[in-house]
């Protein structure tokens, strides 16, 4: 019989993991997809209003899991549920807002090691919201930057994630007024918006720039121009069947044929980086079920070693009342 699971919450989580080791992490879970040791459930979107349900999956190892949560207008709380693939019982419940800035950051992270070129001292970021320091964080642990270039429509939103930069990580910052003024001579440039119209056009590129396009995650958003596809003479995904499903980017490109569109753990598999003839190289992420399971086999695995974690029993069976419960009658 199975043992206790585990819940590890964002506390432990933040004990348990730093992002350079959940960059580490997501590196060996894609060489295992690579290699057909892990897959992916396509992700799941429902979306209701101004409000999105969504859920992905993934079995890594010997654990399946799913990530689920809901964003809406109030707020969200994510959860990642794992279960032994063998059994089917019940592995860890881990409170997932750390664990999913992690994720993403780190994964942008990953992309930028491969597809960026080894000098890139100067960061390009558009986006000020809660997944925007992650992402400058993996940019960190992967090349060494120097320098970063801020955009967003807000000067009050610039100045705030300037002085959040600068308290983190005591690199140099500049607020840009414009898109244009923030890719000037930026070596890596990231996207991290909810915008609904493309703001960054191919000609706002520098050569050799690689491009995190990691903000739009649903049909209705869109964050680059068609002819930034034009100057991408290296293109990885995070999972295919998401991007296909979800990113009306790469639908709009490649609604004739997916053949170009690479995984970026076939990318990694093959050896291929940057090379001296290469112009723009372009990551797209959705997100998908083994970047999550990625790091929440890594931290079971720590909290169990450690005795983190509160315990929590398997649930039991109990038979289902199939027909309304009868009155009892006096004897």
């Amino acid at each position: 019989m199975a043992g206790d699971a585990l819940w590890i919450t964002e506390a432990e989580v933040v004990q348990l993991m730093d992002l350079g080791e959940a960059i580490t992490s997501l590196e060996t879970a894609l060489r295992e997809e690579a290699r057909g040791e892990a897959q992916n459930m396509a992700k799941t979107l429902l979306q209701y209003g101004k409000n999105n349900l969504h859920a992905i999956g993934a079995r890594l190892g010997n654990l399946v899991g799913t990530k689920t949560w809901t964003h809406t207008q109030g707020g969200t709380c994510p959860l990642l549920l794992l279960w032994s693939a063998e059994d089917g019982s019940l592995a860890a419940v881990i409170e997932a807002f750390a664990l999913g800035n992690m994720r993403t950051g780190g994964i942008s992270g990953v992309a930028a090691k491969w597809m960026a070129r080894e000098d890139a001292a100067v960061m390009a970021i558009a986006g000020a919201g809660k997944q925007a320091l992650a992402q400058v964080g993996t940019m960190l642990a992967v090349r060494n930057i120097r320098r970063l270039q801020i955009y967003s429509p807000r000067a009050e939103s610039r100045d705030a994630f300037a002085a959040a930069v600068a308290e983190q990580f005591g690199i140099e910052t500049a607020g840009c007024a414009s898109m244009e003024e923030a890719c000037r001579g930026a070596h890596i440039v990231t996207l991290v918006t909810r915008a609904a119209q493309p703001f960054l056009e191919a000609r706002m590129l520098e050569r050799g720039a690689h491009l995190n396009a990691v903000g739009a995650i649903a049909p209705d958003r869109e964050e680059f121009a068609q002819d930034v596809f034009g100057r991408a003479t290296l293109v990885a995904v995070d999972y295919v069947p998401g991007v296909q499903q979800l990113s009306r980017e790469f639908m709009t490109r490649y609604a004739a044929s997916w053949d170009a569109v690479k995984p970026l753990s076939a990318l990694i598999a093959s050896g291929r980086k940057r090379g001296a003839q290469d112009d723009v190289s372009l990551f797209k992420a959705m997100g998908m079920g083994i970047s999550d399971l990625a790091l929440g086999t890594e931290l079971l695995k720590r909290a169990r070693g450690q005795g983190a974690g509160r315990t929590i029993p398997q649930p039991k069976k109990t038979k289902p009342r199939l027909a309304p419960a009868r009155a009892k009658t006096a004897a």
